[in-house]
């Protein structure tokens, strides 16, 4: 609607917040991170060949054992989400620091390292399964989060939230990055 302000949290949210399922925080809410720099890890496996079980089944068990270890000591490990499509498992960690990353991967009486050395010794050469990971270091001040009508996920799980409503930092971050405003759109139906 031309000439009208913009609404800080969008009309179709107004009633949500009591009507949302159980678990569900009804409304508009954004990551709220506190550091200066978040650390986001993606890391994952493709199984390339479904029969040589033998070689994609350690990576396919390590990884929840790894996160069940880092759940039990503070290693920097914020939050992490899990995915399954097809072929791919994945997960997206959210960190501390990239240091404190690099300190949990790197570290031998932990359960990465000895696996990450197995693959390489045994599976790597193969072909049967893939492995890559994804790291990004983020400046606080360059996120833009939205999250509608959801449980606690994400960067938010991971950092914290606050409720999409007055503006600041939070609030503003699609104005800072150029990307879309999240605002009520009228529908011409």
């Amino acid at each position: 609607m031309a000439g009208s302000t913009p609404r800080r949290v969008p009309r179709g949210y107004a009633t949500a917040p009591g009507r949302s399922p159980k678990g569900v925080r009804g409304g508009q809410y954004v990551a709220d991170p506190t550091t200066d720099d978040v650390v986001v890890f993606v890391i994952g496996m493709r199984i390339n060949r479904l029969r040589k079980v033998r070689s994609w089944w350690p990576t396919f068990t390590g990884m929840p054992k790894m996160l069940r270890e880092l759940e039990k000591a503070d290693r920097g490990l914020l939050a992490v989400e899990s995915f399954w499509a097809g072929r791919v498992l994945m997960t997206i960690q959210y960190w501390r620091s990239a240091e404190e990353l690099g300190a949990y991967a790197r570290d031998a009486s932990m359960s990465h390292a000895p696996a990450w050395g197995a693959f390489n010794r045994d599976s790597a050469a193969s072909g049967d399964v893939g492995i890559f990971h994804e790291t990004y270091v983020v400046p606080s001040d360059r996120i833009e989060s939205v999250y509608g009508n959801m449980t606690v996920f994400g960067l938010a799980r991971a950092v914290g939230s606050v409720e999409r409503g007055e503006r600041n930092a939070r609030t503003t971050a699609n104005q800072r990055l150029a990307t879309t405003e999240p605002d009520y759109v009228e529908s011409s139906v």
